[in-house]
């Protein structure tokens, strides 16, 4: 148990405690002696425990390992933490991994919301100044499956394609069934197809994708399921076109639209691109007047296109006609929608408004007004008023719609002082009827431009008497109708409004506070310039006294004489 080795070692083997204590070497030759002395301490062996053994769990869930030590009481450890041979990285893991130390003697690891990429081998090693243990336990993820391998398109025809793949990694849970899918431009996206067999197992490595539309591109893609879930779908194969084939949708919503006298005008929606099913698509257009037996047919090879007008100088307006519109391309003729009647155009209305009168209202507005005689064919949806000036022509005429029966506008926006020529005529969609007789009318002229001047205003009490200078309008301005004196308590926007004749005013201050006053003439253009704003304060009643008695001049001291006559009825001052 205890050798002397040949370099002059001692070894000891099966240490116990019975061995600790001093040992000496010495060695002696024939010049002397020399010895060293080394102290022999021995500890228990550290041992660990790492349950559980062998987990199996599923993508999402969460695990606690637990690494338990048995050592030496005077031996302090260290534990660490690997995964697949490499230590695990607390702070660069996306919080899945968490190291838990509750006690001196062990450690946890805490795996959350656990991922495919985290099964393996999970190694507890311990570390003491005497020794280092270390063990192992194995973690088994399970997960829905892998991505199928590449999807190989084998066969195709106008309406299946036949596909075939491999298999992905089942991640330990089989595969129990496959879906296939598929995307075209008309799609949104990847959708699910119908598949012969209609459930494609797991065991399976090719299926039918079939009802394909003919003439489309297509791009396939498989996708595994097993109990976990359904896993990531495989990459997409390459685009493939299904093959022709005569065309089976025909134009939806066929219907009669409004046109010009002796015209049959056959609408509908155009059939998507998705059903054409093949080069060289268009319509045929089949219509017969009601009660006969031939049909007319018209070919319209336009794919794009959704109206055909047919046009017959012997048809009446209003005749019914059976319509239906078919489809064909270059493999055959499709079939025809169902037989719908629509009429033949009534035509655009063919009398001209009457009473046609037009009465200035203001420097830029004119009422236009008018009659319409009604007829049997050619009802207006609406009518439009052409107006223009009187220096110019009548295709330079701005215009303007009304809608409905409406029999009258407002021309808004016009010029001031300036002579309108003015026409209406009825439309609807067929086109335009014949215009009214021109009417004239000349829009007032602008209000005077000259504010009221040289205000003055007295106050007593809460009554103020205001006076002011007569407006003089220019040559191109209306006359001067009277006055407004606008009035409005400080902060607030509605006003009071007092009109009069006279170039003099008494207003009333009901309420303390300060006023607002200004003055503008008023013509038949409208409003003209206000004056400067007049501040006056109204005081809480009582006795007017001197300082409310003030007389004030807005302008120059030549006007005094003219305020004191209006407001004074006596000449003794």
């Amino acid at each position: 148990r205890v050798t002397i080795l040949p370099q002059g070692n001692l070894r000891i083997q099966n240490a116990s405690k019975s061995d600790e204590g001093r040992y000496t070497c010495q060695g002696v030759n024939v010049f002397g002696s020399a010895e060293i002395i080394a102290s022999v301490s021995v500890k228990e062996p550290t041992r660990i425990e790492l349950t559980p053994k062998k987990i199996e769990l599923t993508v999402g869930e969460s695990i606690v390992l637990s690494c338990k030590a048995l050592h030496d009481s005077t031996l302090d450890v260290t534990f660490y933490w690997t995964h697949n041979g490499q230590p695990i990285d607390f702070e660069k893991e996306g919080g899945h991994f968490e190291s838990i130390k509750a006690q001196a003697s062990s450690a946890d690891l805490m795996i959350r919301n656990i991922l495919l990429m985290h099964a393996g081998r999970y190694g507890c090693r311990v570390q003491t100044a005497a020794d280092t243990v270390s063990d192992e336990t194995e973690l088994l993820v399970r997960g829905p499956p892998g991505p199928p391998g590449v999807v190989i398109v084998e066969e195709i025809t106008d309406t299946t394609a036949t596909l075939s793949w491999s298999p992905g990694a089942d991640n330990h849970s089989p595969i129990s069934l496959y879906n296939l899918q598929a995307r075209s431009p008309f799609s949104l996206g990847w959708q699910t197809v119908k598949t012969v067999p209609d459930v494609i197992s797991g065991d399976m490595e090719s299926a039918m994708a079939v009802e394909l539309n003919p003439w489309v591109e297509y791009e396939f893609r498989v996708v595994a399921t097993n109990k976990i879930g359904t896993g990531d779908p495989s990459a997409p194969s390459r685009v493939i076109r299904t093959n022709e084939a005569v065309p089976k949708t025909p134009p939806a919503n066929v219907s009669g639209r409004s046109g010009r006298r002796h015209e049959l005008v056959i609408a509908w929606e155009p059939v998507s691109e998705e059903f054409q099913n093949g080069e060289g698509f268009g319509y045929i257009v089949a219509f017969r007047p009601n009660g006969t037996r031939g049909w007319k047919e018209k070919m319209v090879t336009s794919s794009d296109a959704s109206k055909f007008i047919y046009r017959d100088e012997s048809v009446p307006p209003l005749t019914p006609f059976e319509v239906k519109v078919g489809v064909y391309n270059n493999k055959g003729d499709g079939p025809f929608s169902p037989i719908v009647v629509i009429c033949s155009a009534e035509g655009e209305p063919t009398a001209a408004p009457i009473d046609v009168k037009a009465t200035s209202l203001s420097v830029s507005e004119i009422l236009v007004a008018w009659k319409h005689i009604k007829e049997s064919l050619g009802r207006p949806q609406g009518f439009e008023v052409g107006y223009w000036k009187d220096m110019e022509q009548e295709e330079a005429a701005e215009k303007v719609k009304t809608e409905g029966n409406e029999s009258s506008i407002l021309l808004t926006g016009l010029e001031g002082n300036t002579l309108y020529h003015l026409t209406v005529r009825a439309y609807n969609a067929a086109g335009y009827g014949p215009a009214s007789t021109a009417v004239r009318a000349a829009t007032k002229k602008s209000p005077p431009s000259q504010a009221p001047s040289n205000i003055m205003w007295i106050q007593d009490g809460s009554h103020v008497s205001l006076g002011w200078e007569p407006v003089r309008p220019l040559a191109n301005e209306s006359d001067v109708m009277g006055y407004k004196v606008l009035l409005r308590q400080e902060g607030q926007s509605n006003s009071q409004v007092i009109e009069t004749q006279k170039t003099s005013a008494v207003v009333l201050l009901p309420d303390v506070g300060v006023y607002i006053i200004e003055v503008c003439a008023v013509s038949e253009g409208g409003d003209g310039t206000a004056s400067p704003q007049i501040r006056v304060p109204s005081y809480a009643g009582g006795k007017v006294t001197s300082a409310q008695s003030t007389l004030h001049l807005l302008s120059t001291s030549s006007s005094v004489t003219l305020l004191l006559a209006l407001m004074v009825p006596s000449t003794s001052w």
